[in-house]
């Protein structure tokens, strides 16, 4: 049972009723779907009616200081805490219910600390375009790599401020149009570009914070299934660093969408789609 709290009112409002029906064994699957930074559950309203359309359940949540959560990215602290909508849908989940997560962009750290913690609730986990960690490294070092990668020009108008508390402090980012129309969303519909610039808020990597984090585990993350989904005409994170990251983080199943650019929510909706459907039926 769902703990109903402000921050879990956009989850309400774009789940379907979740009827627990004591067995897995028929083929409709539950996709919990995990923005990026800056984004929140509103960039999947093209993909959740198309996989609700195909029979299946779709949760899309709203990270702490996100989407409508009615927190501030100001007020949110470590990495954990930015996450807790999503630990708290799966500490909700009753045995023997498992999802398949997907996670875009920073999501794919989200699904890893998920992972660590409730490996026995997921199918799969699907790292779209996804910043990848390891069980190897510190939470922090392929963010770190990822920051670096991408020269300060290269940032253009984004944003960026320090917060947090005296000897705890984070950086926040926020993407400028300039940002969004060159890197982001240079692939995808002019409109949804203009719905990302009404929607969009500040957000954070907690690079800080995960720096002292303790590593993902083989236990937990390192025993799920674990899909990579390759965005071909990505900017941000471009074809040679994704194909980096899976390799180290052991991405088991690897999958392509060519023509997406790192909005593959926007730039190609249905070929997201599909390759969803394509890890609903192998991990049936």
């Amino acid at each position: 049972m769902v703990v109903v709290s402000p921050h879990h009112i956009e989850l309400i409002k774009l789940q379907t009723p979740r009827i627990f029906r004591g067995s897995q064994s028929m083929k409709q699957r539950e996709f919990v779907l995990v923005h990026g930074v800056c984004h929140g559950a509103w960039c999947w309203f093209h993909v959740k009616h198309r996989l609700e359309s195909a029979g299946h359940r779709v949760t899309s949540l709203n990270l702490a200081g996100a989407g409508t959560d009615t927190r501030s990215i100001y007020d949110v602290h470590s990495f954990r805490e930015y996450n807790e909508p999503l630990l708290e849908f799966m500490a909700s989940l009753e045995p023997p219910e498992k999802v398949i997560l997907v996670g875009h962009s920073l999501g794919g750290m989200s699904l890893a600390l998920a992972a660590d913690k409730f490996p026995d609730k997921i199918l799969a986990a699907v790292f779209l375009t996804a910043l990848m960690p390891d069980t190897t490294h510190q939470p922090s070092h392929v963010l770190k790599q990822f920051r670096s990668s991408i020269p300060e020009k290269e940032w253009l108008d984004t944003q960026f401020k320090a917060f947090g508390k005296p000897g705890k402090m984070l950086t926040s980012f926020f993407f400028g149009p300039e940002f969004l129309a060159a890197r982001l969303y240079q692939l995808s519909p002019k409109e949804d570009m203009e719905l990302a610039k009404i929607m969009m808020r500040p957000g954070s990597l907690f690079i800080e914070d995960l720096a002292t984090a303790d590593k993902f585990t083989g236990e937990g993350y390192g025993s799920i299934a674990r899909v990579y989904i390759v965005c071909k005409q990505d900017l941000v994170i471009p074809e040679e660093f994704q194909r980096r990251m899976m390799k180290n983080g052991g991405a088991q199943h690897v999958m392509e969408i060519d023509g997406a650019d790192h909005m593959p929510m926007f730039s190609e909706p249905q070929k997201l789609c599909d390759c969803l459907l394509e890890v609903a039926a192998k991990y049936a």
